[in-house]
């Protein structure tokens, strides 16, 4: 069967319907991810056949038929984080972070049993930032960002607002939705016939890109001193190169995957 999958953007936008701070119902935002996938210019048809070979999990089922609150067990959590594209969410990496890593941020579920979406987001920024930084350096991210975590007030940033801000940076900087950043000075290296110099180029356009896209939304971050703006778009620019390099992990492990699986010894 076909998976769900969803863009970082979908997920952060779903997370965001469903406490209400989207104008899109949850089920609505679900379609339109489910549209932009599925329908194609020019192509007629309808897209039952398709959808009724997908897989709906336990989560999207509750979420389809309008039962599920903005609040998630952690398998559930685990679930939507499955949905994401070039992740590899599982639920005992999960376990770990809110009872050893990161125990500190994520605290006890908020709302009875269950997890917040802020607390929900949070497991899924860990998720990103993890294909380029250590757990230690995530954590020192954390307390510049989150300052006192059992304090949701003295946020720089909500943690479904961080999750949301860097997934949409990242996409629109992926315009063609290759899943590579879309950098003008691509040919700099041809036109110079230096491949060094040109590389170097090419690395200070994406940077400078990355740092305009971010300063463009930290901009609008009025409450924030000009020092604890930096922080934010600096962790944005970390957060959307996770992203990238998320997709390059995922890749890596399909072609080891079928080397192993095709076994070339022979």
């Amino acid at each position: 069967m076909e998976s769900f999958t969803l863009t970082r953007r979908d997920m952060a936008h779903l997370l965001l319907a469903m406490e209400g701070r989207r104008e899109l119902q949850p089920l609505a935002v679900l379609q339109d991810a489910w549209r932009r996938t599925h329908i194609h210019p020019g192509r007629s048809g309808s897209t039952m056949p398709t959808f009724l070979y997908t897989e709906v999990t336990p989560v999207l089922d509750k979420i389809i038929k309008g039962k599920h609150s903005a609040a998630f067990s952690l398998q559930e959590i685990v679930s939507l984080g499955q949905l994401v594209e070039y992740s590899h969410v599982s639920l005992a990496s999960m376990q770990n972070w809110v009872k050893r890593d990161f125990k500190e941020f994520l605290g006890s579920p908020k709302i009875g049993k269950k997890y917040s979406v802020n607390q929900a987001a949070l497991l899924l920024i860990v998720e990103d930032l993890k294909s380029c930084l250590d757990f230690e350096s995530i954590r020192q991210l954390f307390h510049i960002l989150f300052q006192q975590p059992e304090d949701d007030t003295d946020d720089l940033i909500q943690p479904v607002d961080l999750y949301a801000a860097y997934s949409t940076l990242f996409e629109e900087l992926d315009a063609n939705g290759d899943q590579l950043l879309d950098v003008a000075g691509v040919g700099f290296a041809k036109e110079n016939g230096n491949s060094a110099t040109g590389q170097q180029r090419q690395d200070g356009a994406t940077e400078e890109l990355l740092i305009q896209a971010a300063d463009q939304y930290t901009s609008r971050l009025q409450h924030l001193t000009p020092n604890q703006c930096q922080a934010v778009r600096n962790t944005l620019l970390v957060a959307a190169v996770s992203v990238q390099n998320s997709y390059f992990l995922s890749m890596a492990r399909r072609y080891v995957n079928a080397t192993l699986f095709l076994d070339f010894q022979g």
